[in-house]
Order: C-alpha cells, then structure tokens, then sequence
C-alpha cells in the first residue's frame, strides 16, 4: 500500500510528524514510520475543499466551465470544490437543470465536485426532489444577483423556505444585503463610490433579519461572503454560521485606485479595520471558513477600458489561490496550518456534507496537498488554469506555493495539473 510522510501533518487539531498509508483511494493508516514517499519538512493538510465556486456551465461556458475551473483547483491545492447554481443557463433550481449540469461536467472533471442547489421565487416545491438528488444544500438571494435568471426572494417567502430546509436538514446559504441599503454609484470611475453605495449598513442590516429568522425556524442559515467585521461580530453572536475570502482578508478599500474594476465584488472589499476584524472573526471562531467565491467572467465584461464600476462584472477569480493568499495574511497575523486546514478544508467538507473529505484520518478520502510554507510565488495571470487569467493579485509576491495534489491517492498537480481524475458528489450526511 502506497504510503507518504513529512515531519509536518495536520492530524485533527495537531501538527506532527505523521506517516499516512492508503489503499483504493481511502486513508487506512495513520501512523509514525518510514514512507515510500518522505516529503521532508513540507506541510502535508487535507486537500482542499471549496464550497463556493461559481463554474457557470450550461450556458455560460465562455466565462469559465468544469473542464478549466477544476484544472485551476487542482494547480492550487483544491481536490473538492461546491458548484453555484447560478450563473448557469439554466441555474440548478430544479432536476432537470441539475441534470444538465451533470451532464455538463461528465469527463470534465480533475477534482471531486458537489452542487449546490439554488431556490428562486416560485421553484420552491422541488426543494424535496433535490434534496434526494444530493445536493449540499440551497442558495438564496436577498438582492438582485446580477443575472435575470436568478431573482431575490422576498422575507416571507424565506420564512417558509428555511422551515423547508430546515425540516429536510439541510443549510441555506443566503447572499445576505438588503436592498434598503443600497446606493447609486455616482460616479462610476470611482472605488469610493462603489464601495458607498453597498455600505456596511446594508450587510448589517441583513444578517440581523436572518439572525432572527434561523432563531424562529430552526434552519442551519450560512451567511456567504461576509466582508465587514460587523456582520461578523452578529454571526458570532447567533444562531448563524459564516464564511469570508481571501480578497476580503488581503485587499483594503484604502488601496484600490479608482478605475480598478478587477475587485469589483459584491459585497465590496472594505476598509483595513473591516479586514483586520475579519481575521479577528476567524481567529475567534465567529467565521468558520475561508472560500474563494470564484466568479469569473470574460474579461471585456470586467471593463477594465473604462474603469467603470457601474457597467464591471461583480467577480474575482482566485480558486488556483486561495491558499497562498490566505497563508500570506494568516502566517503574518500567527495562525499556523492547523487553522488554515480547519478553515480550507475541515469547514467547507462540514458544509457541505461531505464527511469523507476535509480530514486526514482512517477512513476519509485519502486527498491531500503537499506545500512549502516558505516559497514566495509572485502571481502571474499565465500561470492560472481558469478560462480568463486576469486577476487583482497580478504581480503580487504571496508565500506558499503547492508542490503536489493527491485525489483519493492519485496525483492531480505535481507541477502541472493531470485531467480526468474527478468524480461527481451527493451529500452525505
């Protein structure tokens, strides 16, 4: 039996010296010994999970798809991502859209993936079917989404949904702004402006009705990409659960110039005191886990040309890294691989109900991610997988760079990424 080691593993809660044996792709043994592969002092983590990646195929593969998507995930570490019912054509609210996106990413695949499923006004009543189709679980919006296809729903409509959820036991996810918040971008070359018009108040403002209503329904409510540190502090506090991203714990409103539509994201990168927060939030357990919110789009349609925040695509594209990212502001602040597993893969496996991955331990899916902490990787757009290599980390010097991806005890990236090695998930739990 094949079997690999270093001097550095995160088993559980410990970082040690550890030795993992695994068969037909499962982990059987973990243990202290000798290894037909020692990778010396690399940091051996769970292979990454996230569960917040936008691949937008049917329908609008030209701005990513499963094939380029998972060859990303792989090159940075990632041997499960979740599926966003939108921005596909059609969007996962029903089985036979799911069906389509299945069909979509058959052969396609060099990482595991799961979907999750999404609720729109009026497709409530498949909710059940999904369910037993293995979905991880349901997305909802509270604002306009940005695509025609996949509108808000209102609170009274998301009071019955969340008692559906909640009786079929599994999460809502909810893009959490409210509308009566929201500004008009005055002047459209202007960050500042932006950043206004979406201000703090309005992801306040929505966390908090959601707070009471995972009070009153019972529901498992995950609040996706929270970006200031005062809807942290009420996740904290309630019955809620969270994630952030590496732009929100990287990027600082202070340093975007104006015209610098490639961070343009929704909610918007806030000020360093909402960053610093958020780490905080982390540290504290408030936020559970750290997802790319991977959502790519043409690069025409970020319009980078004219610098207008306005008419820009709300998306970054990080799935290839995320951990570099998140390494280089978490090492810097004193947390050490232990978190950052518990963050990229423990968290995100638990959300999704895939309890074979996310852990290294007898039993679990024997995925894994060699890297070296120490290298310094300056970001170059051609060294990305996903379709539309543009991105605000361009030129930027990260620490940590991912030397080898094991799915289920085959190697996916050792450099280069290896295709075809994915296989389609169901929740399962």
């Amino acid at each position: 039996m094949p079997t690999i080691r270093s001097s550095r593993v995160v088993v559980g809660e410990e970082l040690r010296p550890a030795t993992i044996r695994y068969e037909s792709g499962q982990i059987v043994d973990v243990f202290d010994g000798p290894a037909d592969k020692d990778m010396g002092d690399l940091i051996i983590m769970p292979g990454l999970v996230d569960s917040h990646v936008h691949v937008n195929e049917p329908g609008r593969t030209q701005w990513e798809g499963f094939r380029t998507a998972t060859l990303a995930a792989a090159a940075g570490g990632t041997t499960t991502i979740v599926d966003m019912p939108l921005n596909s054509v059609p969007p996962t609210v029903d089985h036979d859209a799911l069906e389509a996106k299945r069909r979509s990413a058959h052969g396609a695949i060099s990482v595991d993936v799961a979907f999750w499923g999404g609720v729109i006004p009026g497709s409530e009543g498949h909710i059940p079917t999904m369910v037993q189709q293995g979905v991880s679980g349901f997305k909802m919006f509270m604002v306009d989404s940005g695509v025609a296809e996949f509108p808000p729903l209102g609170l009274p409509s998301m009071r019955g949904i969340l008692e559906t959820l909640a009786g079929e036991g599994v999460p809502a996810l909810v893009h959490a702004e409210s509308a009566d918040h929201l500004g008009e971008i005055d002047q459209t070359s202007s960050y500042q402006s932006y950043l206004s018009s979406r201000p703090v108040e309005s992801e306040v403002a929505a966390v908090t009705e959601l707070s009471g209503l995972a009070g009153e329904t019972g529901a498992a409510v995950h609040v996706l990409h929270v970006s200031s540190a005062d809807a942290a502090g009420i996740i904290g506090g309630g019955p809620l659960g969270g994630e952030t991203c590496p732009h929100y714990l990287t990027f600082a409103a202070e340093q975007i110039a104006d015209g610098s539509t490639l961070f343009k994201c929704a909610p918007p990168i806030r000020e360093a005191a909402h960053r610093e927060g958020l780490w905080e939030a982390l540290g504290s357990g408030a936020i559970s886990m750290i997802v790319s919110d991977h959502s790519p789009a043409p690069p025409e349609l970020k319009a980078q040309a004219t610098g207008d925040f306005l008419a820009a695509w709300g998306g970054i594209s990080s799935l290839q890294l995320r951990l570099p990212a998140t390494w280089t502001g978490a090492s810097a602040r004193g947390y050490g691989p232990v978190a950052l597993a518990r963050w990229l893969s423990t968290e995100p496996a638990r959300l999704s109900g895939l309890s074979q991955k996310g852990s290294i331990e007898q039993g679990s899916d024997a995925d894994l991610v060699v890297f070296d902490p120490d290298a310094r990787v300056e970001v170059r757009g051609s060294d990305l997988y996903h379709r539309h290599p543009i991105t605000p980390y361009e030129g930027m010097t990260l620490r940590g760079r991912v030397v080898e991806t094991i799915l289920r005890g085959e190697v996916v990236f050792d450099g280069k990424p290896r295709s075809g090695y994915g296989r389609m998930l169901a929740r399962d739990d």
